[in-house]
Parts: structure tokens; sequence; C-alpha cells
């Protein structure tokens, strides 16, 4: 177990999907994550969240000490473009859930858990 912050990409049935979203260059904003996040970071391509209605899912769950102080993951809906995924590095750099607020461009994409919720993470 990693003591950084862990961003969850959902990667599977709809989520990142060119089917799905045929406008959006998936492969391209998962890299753009794992490069702005590195060091900071763990960034991983999960299967399916279960949360398909509310694609493409990112989870973002807090570091290890936050955690034990209480801190809880973050699920965001729609992450669709580069300014969503920059939002997403710049938080975890400021430290993510727990020591850092979510910021204000991400405030509307924060969602619920899919189904499963936090037993898939």
């Amino acid at each position: 177990m990693t003591s950084l912050p862990r961003v969850r990409v959902c990667r599977d049935c709809c989520c990142g999907t060119a089917r799905k979203h045929p406008d959006v260059d998936h492969d391209a904003l998962l890299d753009r994550l794992t490069a702005t996040t590195e060091g900071v970071a763990v960034v991983d391509a999960s299967t399916c969240l279960l949360a398909c209605e509310k694609s493409n899912v990112v989870v973002v769950q807090p570091a290890r000490a936050a955690r034990h102080r209480g801190a809880r993951p973050v699920w965001l809906r729609e992450v669709l473009d580069a300014e969503a995924v920059d939002a997403i590095a710049g938080w975890v750099r400021a430290g993510g859930p727990g020591v850092s607020e979510v910021p204000p461009s991400l405030a509307e994409l924060v969602t619920t858990p899919g189904v499963l919720g936090e037993a898939v993470l």
C-alpha cells in the first residue's frame, strides 16, 4: 500500500471508450493525468467501477495519512477534457482528499459511488 493519494480512472465497458465518447482522446487524458501527477500520486486504470451512467468516472483516494484522519475517496463523473484532468492533477498535487478542498472547477463533477461503492476500492 502506498502512502500517496491514488487516482483510479475507470477504463472498461464504457468509461474511456470511443463508443460512448467518440470525440474524446481517452488515452491522451490518461497519459496527461499520469504525467502531471508523477511523484505525488499513483494513477491506475481500473476495471468497471459500476457507475457507467456517470462516465468517465475517476475516483481520487486520499493518501494513507489523510485516510487515517477520516478522509474518504471522492468520486468524479464526466471527466472528459483536459481542464478536468488538470484540475484533478492540481488538487492531488495540493494533497487531495482530506488535505485540500475539492477545487470549485471540480465541485460540479463530484458524485456518489457506483453501485458497489467503496467496496471496489
